[in-house]
């Protein structure tokens, strides 16, 4: 016998709140559209290639051209975000408290700036910063995103101890090495920055070589240094952006559960999950009724 889940009880919908506007209503039907993503997502491609192409020498028609052209995307732009706004009907303050519209709004609203304009160096990185807006569009990039900034403190952390590590190696190795190599370890900075570049083990090699000519126990220096900082803390790094990445796999997706459309008190991704839970049930118990009622296949007549 098949055990079935008792759904949850769904809440009453509010039938005291105001129906929402025809315009409402509009705007909120072309944010949930693919088409005005795919549109949004073609012009921030569109205006990042003509970033690129302002690099380039070009002359003064051309410059002309791409003046109206940054005008035209500010247009685009300043539209999407009131169809985005406006989509949230008599509560317009909604649209801040999502991280992701805040920062689209910053980003378009910062190149109406008063002072900002011509070729300046703060307008050139507002319309870079446009590029970013990108991650919104794609779950992929918005859970890498997300897990970066949840890494942060352990991330702090690792810089702490790396640091530390660096500052002691680097100690050691002026007091080892001073004397002889004082190019590389004449001072405590030069001594953390020749052991930073060592992180790339590339000059692991040379710095071996010249160090056993200089006693043999120099192994036990570089090989411990090795072990501790570019093994030993690059997996604790690792660990802790593997556990942000997992954090933020699951916030991602308990926000996609918590959508509720259809306002009928449950989420939207449990309707889904509990239609697909009855569906296997019914197709369950019509194979238990075919069973035992040994009903043929061929002409539909039960067999004597």
């Amino acid at each position: 016998m098949n055990t079935q889940l008792a759904p949850p009880q769904r809440a009453e919908p509010d039938t005291t709140a105001p129906a929402p506007s025809r315009l409402t209503r509009w705007c909120a039907h072309i944010v949930k559209s693919r088409w005005f993503d795919l549109t949004i997502v073609v012009v921030i491609g569109v205006n990042a290639l003509l970033l690129g192409v302002e690099t380039y020498p070009h002359d003064g028609s051309l410059g002309q051209l791409l003046r109206t052209l940054e005008w035209c995307f500010r247009a685009v732009f300043v539209i999407e975000i009131a169809i985005r706004v406006l989509a949230y009907g008599r509560r317009p303050q909604d649209f801040l408290r999502h991280g992701w519209n805040v920062f689209d709004l910053v980003v378009i609203a910062a190149a109406f700036v008063p002072g900002l304009h011509g070729e300046s160096a703060a307008l050139r990185v507002i319309r870079i910063a446009r590029v970013l807006r990108l991650v919104r569009f794609s779950p992929g990039l918005r859970v890498i995103v997300v897990a970066l900034l949840r890494s942060l403190p352990g991330i702090g952390g690792f810089f702490a101890l790396a640091l530390v590590s660096l500052y002691v190696y680097g100690m050691a190795g002026w007091l080892i090495f001073g004397e002889a190599y004082p190019e590389q370890y004449g001072t405590i900075g030069r001594a953390v920055l020749t052991l930073f570049v060592l992180l790339s083990l590339e000059n692991l090699p040379d710095l071996i070589q010249q160090g056993v000519e200089l006693s043999p126990w120099t192994l036990v220096y570089y090989i411990s240094y090795v072990i501790v900082t570019a093994h030993l803390l690059l997996n604790i790094l690792i660990a802790v952006l593997v556990n942000s990445m997992e954090e933020a796999r699951r916030l991602e997706m308990t926000e996609r559960m918590a959508v509720d459309e259809n306002r009928d008190g449950v989420p939207d991704e449990i309707d889904r999950i509990m239609v697909s839970q009855r569906l296997d049930d019914l197709r369950s118990l019509v194979a238990d009724l075919e069973r035992e009622l040994k009903i043929h296949r061929k002409d539909g007549r039960p067999e004597p």
